[in-house]
């Protein structure tokens, strides 16, 4: 049984491995997303209980302890976090995945400092990598999750010198990795090591602004990865190694097309400070002698309900007021009418990858209904009425006719070549970028002010009198 048994786990490994790479596949899809979750915990599944037969375990009753804990924790989250919170989550659940590893190179310096091993240069190398990234991650994960929640300021914060102090800071690491690589076994440099990675954790995200965030936990996804991996060569665990470098590449593959979606770069996010206080300025000062149309409820429900097509574009208003519920009614009434209704998703509507899209799955919005920015464009010249919930610089045609605008070249759904359009707003204050959307002076849009839900709610009860 003995011999056996290493065979039996590296074949379980095998199967895991394929399960992972097949629950990726199927995420790719919203009408898959959930079957490729399962099939990806099952594989995980498989993947602890492997582990745990391994002879190298030790304490059984720990582990144990540890199992429950975290099961309880987890499946209390799962169900009372609300889904319009889930951008948090994700970034909560990051975070620990960095602490994770961090501490398991912290763990495995500690006992070999104890067991008075000589600490060799490829395991040394290892633990270096994974306190280096996986501090990073816990800490910035944590920062960003702080400005989802509204404790710390959604907008960037900067102070002087701050890319000097960063870069000082990152060869500080440096210069300790480089002496600890020498002297491998002195625990004050290695310890002011951790605390200087737990440090350019928070400054690598605090200067990144709240709009910004779908492609900051995407590369945070995708770093708690890498950590994972480097944490599997610290402990030379295949399985470890294999899924950190699934969830390293699938975050670093994502983080590009939310970059590709907002036409910037990579740098552009980490380092431009984007989307300051100008964010809050109304955008009516912008607009100068600019004239808006204002309509109530019941004029849109007309418009709505007496169109061929209507095209739903959420946006990070509809997830704010918890809106989704409201919109699927909404949908479902319009359709009773004859009404042919689809949702447009933009891949950066929100505070994270596929927000709009989870949202709107929990409620029960069909999935065939709702369209990619590419599939949905080529519509608009045919859509009656296009109803804008909550969205902003996605649907702001600056993007594509001003050079000047900052978000010129931005890939947006093109709202404004529909018929008519119904824009759902609290006020008239800019997006994220700061800049005035003119697609809400256009002659043929209709704005429509008021909580997202509220709104929605009278136009479900407007439409049902038709």
């Amino acid at each position: 049984m003995s011999e056996f048994l290493p065979t039996g786990i590296q074949v379980t490994y095998l199967v895991a491995s394929s399960l992972f790479i097949l629950g990726l596949k199927k995420l790719g899809s919203p009408a898959t997303a959930r079957q490729g979750n399962l099939w990806a915990a099952i594989g995980m599944l498989l993947a602890i209980v492997a582990t745990l037969l391994d002879r190298q375990v030790l304490n059984y009753e720990l582990i144990a302890l540890g199992l429950l804990i975290g099961t309880g924790i987890g499946a209390i989250a799962a169900y009372k976090v609300a889904m319009t919170d889930m951008p948090q989550m994700v970034g909560l659940l990051n975070g620990l995945g960095g602490a994770a590893s961090a501490l398991v190179a912290i763990a495995e310096f500690w006992h070999l400092l104890g067991s008075h091993s000589t600490i060799s240069l490829d395991a040394n190398i290892s633990i270096i990598l994974s306190v280096f990234i996986g501090g990073v991650t816990f800490t910035g994960s944590f920062v960003a999750f702080a400005k989802l929640q509204g404790l710390i300021s959604g907008s960037p914060v900067t102070f002087p010198l701050q890319q000097p102090v960063n870069a000082l800071l990152l060869i500080g690491f440096l210069v300790c990795s480089g002496y600890l690589l020498v002297v491998p076994d002195n625990l004050p440099v290695f310890l002011g090591m951790t605390a200087l990675s737990l440090l350019l954790g928070i400054l690598f995200v605090i200067p990144i602004g709240g709009g910004d965030m779908p492609v900051v936990i995407s590369l945070l996804n995708s770093l708690s990865g890498v950590a994972a991996a480097t944490a599997g060569f610290v402990v030379m665990n295949n399985m470890l190694i294999i899924a950190g470098a699934l969830v390293g590449a699938s975050g670093l593959i994502l983080t590009e097309i939310m970059c590709k979606a907002m036409n910037r770069s990579l740098a552009s996010v980490l380092f431009g400070a984007f989307g300051g206080s100008a964010a809050g300025v109304a955008a009516g000062a912008a607009g100068g002698d600019k004239s808006v149309h204002s309509i109530d409820a019941e004029e849109g429900a007309m418009m709505l309900g007496y169109a061929r097509s209507v095209v739903i574009v959420p946006g990070y208003g509809m997830a704010v007021a918890q809106a989704q519920h409201a919109v699927r009614e909404l949908g479902d009434q319009l359709e009773k009418l004859g009404v042919e209704v689809k949702y447009a998703i933009h891949p950066v509507a929100g505070r994270m990858p596929g927000h709009m899209n989870v949202l709107l799955a929990e409620a029960n919005v069909p999935y065939p209904q709702l369209h990619d920015m590419e599939d949905i464009n080529p519509q608009f010249e045919q859509t009656d009425v296009a109803l804008v919930i909550g969205a902003n610089d996605v649907v702001n045609p600056a993007a594509r006719s001003d050079s000047s605008s900052p978000i010129y070249g931005m890939p947006i759904l093109e709202v404004d070549k529909a018929k008519h359009a119904i824009v759902i707003k609290r006020g008239m204050s800019a997006g994220f970028a700061g800049v005035d959307n003119d697609l809400f002076y256009k002659e043929k849009t209709m704005m429509l002010f008021g909580s997202a839900k509220d709104i929605v709610a009278k136009l479900v009860a407007e439409v049902k009198q038709l």
